[in-house]
């Protein structure tokens, strides 16, 4: 067991966070342990307080040189860390374990009906996903893509095919990793598509055409009219990530996730791609009330080099905790085999570390490609 590894098993068993300790087991370094005692469920939290105004829709903005100073952890793999993978063969995961992909979760099907006053996500795969609200169609990362640069092809269908999407009203960003910023996709898109995207990545969308572009700091938000009166707000947050999509680039534009409120008051948080930390608990105490998380639960494997940027399914429940979101949905696995982890394995995990809370098991929706579900109204 690494030194990395007892740190975040430390971390765990001291019960940092909302919930209970979820952590690995210490006596194998290897696998969930029983958690100490079930985690609370999120508690009541007001909808109210302050929030920053809106910044304006297409605003054009300077931006530092590089957004370095907000890494919380050092920058994965490097050269050598990347020989490593492609040295040792762990980039992938075993050939006995690719069996496991004719049995990944798929259930194509009809987008539900969504009117002004619903709330609905259907997940395409990975971390892109169709979220209706407000009566507004918002994608999120979205990758139609069969194959991402570096990467073998996509090992599920698309959740839902293009043809059958609503018109897009909106599309957020994450970060400029290729499987969050596919330029095939986007450039389906109608050219006066809303993009809300990280600070620095404007000039990229401005020199594909797109018109209606709004960069966001951290903690900053944007609003677009809901269908039947109202704004649905669109709240720029915190990630533990970084950002690289050229030899040169390396954290130029900022990485993070977002909140989207409907009229009513209810919250969808799209954690984009992120490791474990602090955030979580900062992004619930300044957005109280989260009733969906969005959460990444693969691509974490080997751990030594990939904790510090993407959550395993252990981690991914501790951060619903630690948001207080009342429900969960899992997302990037099943898409593209980006790790070594077995292509079955985040699942099994995040069903196991859900039970260990005792939260309601309804509350963790745990969709196949192409699944809907829709929020209840409160």
């Amino acid at each position: 067991m690494t030194e990395r590894e007892r740190q975040r098993q430390g971390r765990f068993r001291t019960g940092i966070g909302a919930g209970a300790a979820l952590g690995a087991d210490p006596g194998s370094g290897t696998g969930p342990a029983t958690a100490t005692a079930p985690a609370p469920g999120p508690a009541p939290r007001p909808r109210t307080g302050p929030l920053p105004e809106p910044r304006p829709l297409g605003e054009v903005r300077s931006w530092p040189r590089s957004f370095a100073d907000r890494l919380t952890a050092p920058l994965p793999a490097g050269v050598a860390g990347l020989a490593r993978l492609a040295r040792e063969g762990v980039s992938r995961p075993p050939a006995g374990a690719l069996t496991e992909i004719s049995e990944l979760p798929v259930a194509q099907g009809p987008l539900p009906d969504a009117g002004p006053g619903t709330v609905a996500v259907t997940w395409a795969g990975h971390a892109s996903w169709v979220v209706r609200i407000g009566g507004l169609t918002v994608l999120t990362d979205p990758v139609w893509s069969r194959r991402i640069l570096g990467t073998p092809s996509r090992i599920t269908p698309v959740g839902v095919p293009w043809a059958d999407l609503p018109p897009v009203d909106a599309v957020v960003i994450s970060h400029n990793h290729y499987d969050h910023l596919d330029g095939p996709t986007l450039r389906r898109l109608p050219r006066d598509t809303h993009l809300f995207v990280p600070a620095g990545l404007g000039a990229w969308c401005r020199r594909r055409r797109f018109t209606r572009v709004t960069e966001l700091d951290w903690w900053e938000a944007v609003e677009l009219p809901a269908g039947d009166g109202g704004t649905v707000r669109f709240d720029f947050v915190p990630a533990h990530h970084w950002s690289k999509r050229t030899l040169t680039d390396t954290c130029r534009s900022l990485w993070g996730g977002w909140v989207l409120t409907d009229p009513a008051g209810r919250r969808v948080y799209f954690a984009g791609d992120t490791g474990y930390g602090h955030w979580f608990a900062e992004i619930g105490a300044r957005l109280p009330g989260i009733d969906l998380a969005l959460l990444p639960i693969g691509a974490y494997d080997p751990s030594d080099m990939l904790r510090d940027v993407h959550t395993d399914p252990e981690e991914a429940v501790q951060a619903c905790l630690d948001a207080g979101a009342r429900r969960m949905a899992p997302m990037h696995w099943a898409t593209f085999l980006l790790s070594a982890e077995p292509p079955l394995e985040p699942l099994t995990r995040v069903r196991a570390a859900w039970r260990r809370t005792g939260r309601p098991r309804e509350q963790l929706w745990d969709l196949p490609v192409g699944g809907s579900r829709l929020l209840p109204e409160d």
